[in-house]
This record gives structure tokens, sequence and C-alpha cells, in this order.
């Protein structure tokens, strides 16, 4: 029952803000829904805790301690992202950039959202899993696209096809996949495709077929969590969408289909009985942390910076469930909550600060601080605690995985210790000019909605400086069944 509830409000979202989304109570209401949502996650949480596994809906849906963290942190993320969205997006529509339509749009659109993403990560049926990533891509075409400009119309179709393409070698992946499933566990459809049925069999599934159905399954939901070399989409995307857009993107679908790489990978590497599968994610990891943090040094425009950020920690999270087993994937587990509550308030402020100054552009944005302390102090706290400064918890997370790192595969150290030091270094260098430089910019017309913010942050905080008993049982009952 409360798992049809967490499936259905962000639908029934959906459908009653493309009614009443042009109205001015939308946003509110696009709040509420969201809140509804966050409180029947949390009755779910509860029950798993309690209770274990939940199978559901004749086996066709599956929550267990890894799947259901990332629901909780997708719940917290989309209400507070939900709350920002309020006067951010009526400072858009004052200042002509979008219409009562648009705004239909783009409220109907979040909730859809929403719902794909939950689908993707409380359906057991891999096929299903393809179709919700494949929904959620569509929703946040139409989102990413919503000003209509030229740089938005070009940014979603790169989106689309890039993404298009990834997906596709993803659908492949999963036909392997059923063909290996089907000689096991014989000609029962879809159920053939149930990821606990192949989890209890992956021992009896032919390697051969399985290495090739990762190689697809990784190259096509590797383009969605923003992997080099598949990650041009993502800087355009964050840049030219609306900030909450970036917000979501950037703290919640890169986790999501991280979790189906994830998901594959433990079939994969039960089946071949190596760890080929971790190497790969390994070697896309690095790079993607290396080429991310360079990227950074060439960025004018504030969102592209922190969207080449996003590809950067995406690679040390995919880098740190590449090594497995218990701390790996621990630190990874930590690295995706502390990843997604860092930067979804970074791009809360980037998003504030770019409407204080009119301009995206990190030159024309100057002297935060002196307009808006809040906006200046969330900023410069964000990116301090993105860039692993003690004691936010991107600190003990990133120190975990470098340990691990360290010991078990000393030669990735020079290069996780470059990228570490060329972000920091790039980062630190635009942002704070932008919260300390002069200034005589207006202050906005409404207030800025940057509570989320103080509260994303302080959460970090608390992980880097205490974590509490209940939580870190949590993250290693995941960390214990991803395994590696």
């Amino acid at each position: 029952m409360g798992l049809s509830i967490v499936l259905g409000l962000p639908l029934l979202g959906a459908l009653l803000l493309a009614l009443f989304g042009a109205r001015s109570y939308a946003a509110e209401l696009n709040a509420c829904m969201s809140f509804a949502t966050l409180i029947a996650v949390a009755f779910l949480v509860l029950r798993v805790l309690r209770h274990g596994s939940l199978l559901a809906l004749h086996e066709q849906f599956f929550v267990d301690s890894f799947n259901v963290f990332l629901v909780a942190l997708t719940a917290f993320v989309g209400f507070t992202t939900a709350l920002f969205s309020r006067p951010y997006m009526r400072i858009e529509e004052q200042r002509g950039r979008l219409s009562q339509q648009r705004l239909r749009l783009y409220h109907s659109m979040y909730q859809l959202f929403m719902a794909a993403m939950f689908l993707a990560l409380l359906t057991n049926n891999m096929g299903l899993l393809w179709v919700a990533m494949e929904a959620a891509t569509l929703s946040t075409v139409l989102l990413v696209s919503l000003y209509r400009t030229r740089a938005s119309l070009e940014a979603a179709w790169k989106y689309f096809i890039l993404c298009g393409v990834g997906i596709a070698q993803a659908l492949f992946g999963t036909i392997l996949l059923y063909f290996a499933a089907e000689h096991v566990l014989g000609r029962q459809g879809m159920t053939a495709l149930l990821w606990t049925h192949l989890n209890a069999v992956k021992g009896q599934l032919e390697p051969r077929v399985l290495g090739l159905a990762f190689v697809f399954l990784l190259v096509g939901y590797g383009t969605k969590v923003g992997l080099a070399p598949l990650h041009n989409w993502l800087p355009d995307a964050h840049a030219e969408g609306p900030t909450p857009v970036s917000a979501v993107l950037s703290g919640l679908l890169l986790n999501v289909a991280l979790y189906a790489v994830i998901r594959c990978k433990v079939l994969v590497e039960g089946s071949i009985g190596s760890y080929l599968p971790g190497r790969m994610l390994m070697t896309f990891g690095l790079l993607s942390a290396v080429l991310g943090a360079f990227f950074l040094w060439r960025q004018r425009d504030i969102k592209r910076l922190f969207g080449y950020s996003s590809i950067e920690h995406m690679g040390i999270i995919t880098f740190a469930f590449g090594i497995g087993g218990p701390i790996a994937n621990f630190a990874a587990l930590l690295h995706m909550t502390v990843h997604s509550l860092t930067k979804s308030s970074i791009f809360f402020t980037a998003g504030h600060a770019s409407q204080t100054a009119h301009t995206q552009q990190m030159d024309g944005i100057r002297g935060l601080v002196g307009i808006s302390p809040t906006i200046g102090w969330g900023l410069m706290l964000g990116s301090l605690a993105i860039l692993g400064m003690p004691p936010f918890g991107v600190f003990a997370s990133e120190f975990l995985i470098l340990t691990t790192a360290m010991r078990e595969h000393p030669w990735t150290t020079p290069f996780l210790l470059v990228a570490l030091g060329v972000a920091f270094a790039a980062i630190f260098r635009k942002v704070q000019p932008m919260v300390f430089g002069e200034s005589d910019a207006p202050p906005l017309p409404h207030s800025p909605a940057l509570v989320p913010v103080f509260i994303h942050l302080a959460i970090v905080l608390m992980l880097g400086v205490y974590m509490p008993f209940a939580l870190a049982e949590w993250y290693r009952a995941a960390a214990r069944l991803i395994g590696g």
C-alpha cells in the first residue's frame, strides 16, 4: 500500500498541475505534493528498516536497504527543490522569461520527472527500469528547453540525442540480459527480467553473454550518469535549463542512473566470477574525475562550472563502487548523499546569484555578500563543502575513498589527488571574487528561498562531524547488499 502511494502521488501531482499549473497557487501545490510524497517515503523507509526487504505487486517492485536509501534522498531533495523554485520561478515570470503556460509545463513535468525516478528506483523489473529511465529523459528534455531560447533548444536536443543513443545501448544490454536469463529461468516473459530472480541464479547465467550485456548497460546508463567521454550533454543541460532543473539533474538523476549500473554490476560479477565490471567502473570513474576537474578551468558560466563539478564527483563515486567491498561501498553511498545535498544547495545559490546579476557569466557576478549575505555565504559555504574542506561530509567520504584506493590500488592515488587538487584550485579561484568582489546590483524583488540551502549544508556538516548510529547501520546494510 505504501509503495503504491509513493508511486501514485507524483503522478497525481503531474495530473493536477497539468490542469492547474498556470494558477497563482501552482508553486505551492507543487511543494505540497512533493511534501506528501516525502511523508509517504518516510513511512516506506520505516517499514523496510523494521521488517527488511519488500516485494510487492506480483514481485514487479522490490525495496531493500540500497534503493530505499536513494528513494529517501530523492524525495527529500525533490521537496526542498520545489520549495526553492517558488520564488525563483516567480522572478523568472516577472522578468518575462516564462509565461503562465510554460509554468504549467514546468510544474507538471517536475512531478512527472519525480514519478519516473521513483519508478526506476523501486521497480524489480530490469525492462521497466529502462522504461522509467527513458521517461525521465523525455520529461527533463521538456524542462531543459523551457525558456525556448536558441541555446536552451540546442541543449535540449543535444541532451535528447546523446541520452537517446545511450539509452538505446542500455536497451540492447537489457535484451542480452533477458537472453541469458531465458536459458536458465525458462520462457517466463517479463518475469525473467526480475532482478531478484536474476540475482538468485546469477551464478548459472552465461558469463560471456552477461559480460557483453554489461558493456552495453554501462555505456547506456553511464551516458546518463555523465561519465566521460559520454558527458557532453550534461554541462549544456545544466547551464540552459531553469536552475531547479539543474539541481534535480545533478542531485538526483545522476544517482538514479548510477543505481541502475550498480544493480547490473552485482549480477554480472556474480555470473562471470571476476572483478572485470569493477575495473571498468574504476577506469570510467578516474577518467571522469580527471577530465571534469581540468575542464573546470575553462568555464565562464557559473552553472556550467558546477555541471563539470558533477562530472568529477560522479566519477569519484563510480570509482569507489568499482573498488567494491564494504568500506568503498560505504564511502560511495556517503558521497552520493553529501554530493546530492551540497550540489543542489550550490545550484540554489547560483540561480539566485545569476538572477541578482542578470547574467550567468561569472565575470558579471560580483559582491554577493554585500548584495545578499545569505546568497553570498551560501555559495561560499557550498563551494567549500563540495571541495572537500573539513569538517563537511564530502571530506569524510573522499578521505575514505582515497585511503581505500591507496591500500588496494595504489596506482590510482596520483590520479585522484590531481583531480581533487585541480578542482579545488579552479572552483575556489572562480567563486571567491563572485562572493567578495565589488558590486552595486539591486536586491531581488522576492526574498530568496535559501532555507533549503542551509538545511542541506547543515546535514552535510553533521555527516562530517557525527553520523547517527542508525544511519551508519543503514549505509553498512546497503554496502553489504552491493557486495563486490
